[in-house]
C-alpha cells in the first residue's frame, strides 16, 4: 500500500510560515550599511513584518493583487484592477506581479513615495486609537452650500 504523505510540522500550533523568513530578512535589513543610520529600525522592522503578514498571503508568502485589493478595501479606499497593478510595479519596480518582502521593506523605509507606503502611514495614524468625535455630525459649513 501506498504510504500516507508525511504532514509537513505535525500539524502543531499553526504558526505563520512566512514568520521566520521574514524574521531572516530582518535581520539582513538590521546588518545592511545601508540603513544603519534609520532611526529605530529594529522596530520599524517588527511593524513592517506585521503589517506584512496582516494582508492575505497568498501560499508563497508574498502579496498578489487580490491581497492588495482586500487590504485596499479594508482600509476603505478601494482601488480599481488598474489602480493596484500600478501600486504592485511601483513597488516591485515593474519585474513582478506580487509583492516581495523585501519589496515591501525597501519601499517603507526608502525615499520613494509610493501608494503603498502612504497607505501604511495613513493606516498607522488611523491606528493611533484617536477618539472618535461624538455628538451630532458638524454641520456643513456656509461656503459649501449651493
Amino acid at each position: 500500500a501506498m504510504a500516507a504523505p508525511r504532514r509537513p510540522n505535525g500539524g502543531g500550533l499553526r504558526k505563520a510560515p512566512h514568520d521566520g523568513r521574514l524574521e531572516e530578512i530582518n535581520k539582513e535589513f538590521l546588518c545592511d550599511p545601508k540603513f544603519s543610520n534609520e532611526k529605530d529600525l529594529e522596530e520599524k522592522l517588527a511593524v513592517f513584518k506585521e503589517k506584512y503578514m496582516e494582508f492575505d498571503l497568498n501560499n508563497q508568502g508574498e502579496i498578489d493583487l487580490m491581497s492588495v485589493k482586500r487590504m485596499m478595501e479594508k482600509l476603505g479606499a478601494p482601488k480599481t484592477h488598474l489602480e493596484l497593478k500600478k501600486m504592485i510595479s511601483e513597488v516591485t519596480g515593474g519585474v513582478s506581479d506580487t509583492i516581495s518582502y523585501q519589496d515591501f521593506v525597501n519601499v517603507m523605509l526608502g525615499k520613494r513615495s509610493a501608494v503603498l507606503k502612504l497607505v501604511m502611514m495613513f493606516e498607522g495614524k488611523a491606528n493611533e486609537s484617536n477618539p472618535k468625535p461624538s455628538g451630532p455630525p458638524p454641520e456643513r459649513d456656509i461656503a459649501s452650500l449651493p
